[in-house]
């Protein structure tokens, strides 16, 4: 590698990538896979996990495939002792685990007054409680290195208001805070080797979303046109662009950058609209 590639190398790096079948996480773990790490990919169906893992094996990384909830302390702490065993440290943490829960978006019609609450605290224990536990348990671990990084993942929903997705919107909320929170007080504790830093992406084609930005004909709906008006790129983001930023912040290119969240979106958040 060349001597101005080196900051951000992360060869012989052990890393966590929860909610790895997910539309990000994918992503992101085909990426790390062409690196030299030990990649440990998490998530609650170990059939796709299975699946992931044959698409993107290779002579270059170690990837470990391993069942987890992630709402359960003792489910992560087996995952730990697993990964402890095999590669003796963990180095860095992304959580990309979360997404929408059927039902938990209002319809066009609905008030919050009809906001199905049961399916609103799914929402919210998947995205953030699903983030806050694995940074503590992994987190743990990774502080004892005095060197490692922690990578959460918010959204534009998470400081504009974002009409009908209010569960997804406190979450993500929670996240941004959350990360500036465990930022400042790991740094306070365990010095200055270790950072916590999120992505906020803009709006990307999943499956969850097309329905409400594309229709049946491959046309934007209004609020698919009203997001690429307040968007200057004039269009949706792709989840491979996200794999730069957390490149960076999995580095030491980011060795003095804590408690940020970076966007990715195209300049939507900065765009008033005139």
């Amino acid at each position: 590698m060349e001597d101005r590639y080196k900051i951000f190398n992360i060869d012989g790096k052990t890393i966590i990538l929860t909610g790895a079948t997910g539309v990000i996480g994918s992503e992101v773990a085909k990426y790390l896979a062409t690196f030299n790490v030990n990649l440990v990919l998490v998530g609650r169906n170990f059939d796709k996990l299975k699946s992931l893992k044959k698409e993107i094996s290779n002579k270059k990384s170690n990837i470990e495939i391993l069942k987890c909830d992630l709402l359960k302390e003792k489910s992560l702490q087996n995952v730990i002792e697993k990964i402890i065993k095999k590669f003796n440290s963990i180095n860095a943490l992304i959580n990309a685990a979360g997404g929408h829960v059927p039902g938990s978006v209002l319809s066009e019609n609905q008030t919050i007054f009809q906001l199905d609450f049961k399916k609103f605290d799914e929402t919210i224990r998947l995205n953030l409680d699903g983030t806050v536990l694995p940074s503590i348990i992994f987190g743990e671990e990774i502080c004892k290195n005095n060197n490692g990084s922690i990578i959460t993942i918010s959204s534009m929903a998470a400081t504009r208001a974002i009409t009908r997705v209010v569960g997804y919107s406190i979450a993500k909320a929670g996240i941004e805070n959350f990360t500036r929170w465990l930022a400042m007080d790991l740094a306070l504790k365990f010095g200055n080797g270790i950072r916590v830093n999120s992505i906020a992406p803009g709006f990307l084609i999943t499956n969850q979303n097309k329905n409400l930005l594309i229709d049946r004909y491959g046309n934007l709906t209004e609020r698919g046109e009203k997001i690429i008006s307040m968007t200057p790129f004039k269009r949706f983001g792709e989840p491979k662009e996200l794999l730069g930023a957390i490149l960076f912040l999995l580095s030491d290119a980011s060795s003095f950058v804590n408690g940020a969240v970076i966007p990715i979106d195209g300049g939507f958040n900065i765009y008033s609209g005139v």
